[in-house]
């Protein structure tokens, strides 16, 4: 059985009559009133002594998660802004990447534009070396065939006058004319006088 039901029981056995109906769960009077003074007791003590507690501790907790979210919100910007600086360090990389290449692709386009020209300049130099070269060539076997046409033709003019033309000055005469009459003849005269030339020796 209940303390209630007891309750009501005893202050039935008291008054000498028993409760009936609702009033078996209705206390007396007098046990509201003490209950009603324990529990505002009980009230003043909790709101005095425990709630505050209870209230710090939540303050605690209060203060902690707004610090928490704060820290949140700050490690977010702070994110945010570390990201905002890799897209504009990324950024500046590629514009930084692609002016390198521009520049070493003008860079690759005068190397190889100076080493054109210095080749044409080496090719030159090397196809002018070779005319002066030749030309040298040229010079010394005309003199060298000079000489050689000299002494043909002095042994030739010799043969001709009948006379010797040991004299050198009246042989260098003597080849210069010979040669300048070849010149001027052109090369079917100097084949002609080279036949007769062989012709009379």
């Amino acid at each position: 059985m209940s303390a209630l039901a007891t309750a009501a029981l005893n202050v039935a056995a008291e008054t000498g009559e028993e409760p009936q109906g609702i009033d078996l769960f209705l206390p007396a009077p007098y046990d509201i009133l003490w209950s009603s003074v324990v529990l505002l007791v009980i009230a003043v003590v909790f709101y005095k002594a425990i709630l505050p507690k209870f209230q710090a501790v939540l303050d605690e907790r209060t203060a902690k998660i707004e610090g928490g979210l704060a820290k949140a919100e700050s490690a977010q910007a702070e994110a945010a802004a570390a990201l905002a600086e890799y897209h504009q360090q990324l950024q500046e990389a590629r514009a930084e990447a692609a002016k390198i290449r521009e520049e070493a692709r003008a860079e690759g386009g005068a190397i190889v534009a100076d080493l054109r020209t210095k080749a044409s300049d080496d090719a030159a130099r090397i196809v002018e070396t070779a005319h002066r070269q030749i030309e040298a060539e040229r010079q010394q076997a005309a003199i060298s065939l000079r000489n050689d046409v000299g002494l043909l033709a002095t042994e030739l003019a010799s043969k001709i006058v009948g006379e010797s033309l040991a004299d050198s000055a009246r042989q260098s005469r003597v080849v210069d004319r010979f040669l300048d009459e070849l010149e001027a003849a052109g090369p079917a005269a100097a084949s002609t006088v080279g036949g007769r030339a062989a012709e009379e020796n």
